[in-house]
């Protein structure tokens, strides 16, 4: 496992990190019980995990809360955790700048930790961006200097949300939504650089497509159901394409995470494993990354093949 630095006062977090949405209940994937939800925090750690992303949302609050006992025992400086702003753990979303505070309270207090390394906000409207038409990010600043946070941001899909935020805030983290088959993000990564933020990558999975567990006659009864039959024989046909490019007997899993990580602006990539064996295998694979050849040919792809598409999440 490799260490980057996402964020300048927090230790150097595992270039792969753990999302926590599927540790809570009722998250939208496959339920998990609280003691397998620590099972697979707590094993990742053994692994050489330490960065963890969280929501207040996520479970409806019971993924903060598991994360929080999960990490409980281990050293708080070695850890680097990351919630949300935006999204209610009562379901429903409120993004007015005076909710900001007591989200992150009520975080915390789930967590058992006096502080989170970061907090940004999660995916909100395009005009809350703007640090110089919101105060959101004068809040951030003074929960920055009280010791609450080390630092903020957003998670964002495209080039245009991001560019925005950084051209107009002190934003040092964001989570951005990048995969082989999702790679408008890619556009931001020179500017985040240049402005020394953090990259944390969702959904390095394509939602599970890119395991190659799924086909053009999968159906899909959790969140994925919002898919058309369109959509889903779409995504089956390129995947079967990205297959061909990184040959038929890669692990396709594997292969997507060391796409992202294939770009020295990507910071830490945090797939949804929803057990151990997943994350070991995912884990597993940074030992074989693939090519610069094959990420090129995969860039490629993209803007000939798929860009066009509009491809939803």
């Amino acid at each position: 496992m490799k260490y980057n630095q996402l964020i300048n006062e927090s230790a150097a977090v595992s270039e792969i990190g753990l999302g926590a949405w599927q540790l809570g209940i009722k998250s939208g994937w496959k339920e998990m019980t609280e003691n397998e939800a620590i099972e697979l925090v707590q094993t990742s750690l053994e692994m050489g995990v330490n960065f963890f992303d969280t929501a207040p949302n996520y479970g409806l609050g019971s993924s903060e809360l598991r994360l929080g006992k999960a990490l409980k025992a281990y050293d708080r400086d070695r850890l680097v955790v990351n919630t949300k702003f935006g999204h209610k753990d009562t379901g429903g979303t409120n993004y007015n700048s005076n909710d900001i505070r007591s989200s992150l309270e009520g975080s915390l207090q789930r967590l058992q930790m006096d502080y989170v390394d970061s907090l940004i906000l999660h995916n909100p409207p395009y005009e809350l961006l703007d640090g110089n038409k919101n105060d959101h990010y004068e809040i951030l600043e003074r929960l920055k200097a009280e010791g609450k946070i080390k630092a903020y941001g957003a998670s964002l899909d495209t080039y245009k949300e991001i560019e925005l935020l950084l051209q107009t805030t002190n934003s040092k983290v964001i989570e951005v939504f990048f995969n082989i088959i999702h790679q408008d993000a890619a556009r931001s990564f020179d500017l985040s650089k240049e402005k020394n933020v953090g990259i944390i990558v969702k959904i390095p999975l394509d939602s599970g497509w890119l395991t190659g567990k799924y086909d053009e006659n999968s159906v899909f009864s959790d969140f994925r159901k919002r898919w058309s039959k369109a959509d889903i024989k779409t995504r089956a046909i390129l995947i079967d394409k990205v297959k061909n490019i990184i040959g038929n007997q890669a692990n396709l899993a594997q292969a997507a995470i060391s796409f992202c990580l294939g770009f020295d602006a990507v910071t830490t990539v945090i797939p949804g494993n929803t057990n151990v064996q997943q994350l070991k295998e995912n884990i597993s694979g940074l030992s074989n990354p693939v090519s610069i050849e094959v990420i090129e040919k995969l860039e490629a792809f993209y803007q000939n093949e798929v860009k066009e598409l509009n491809i939803p999440w």
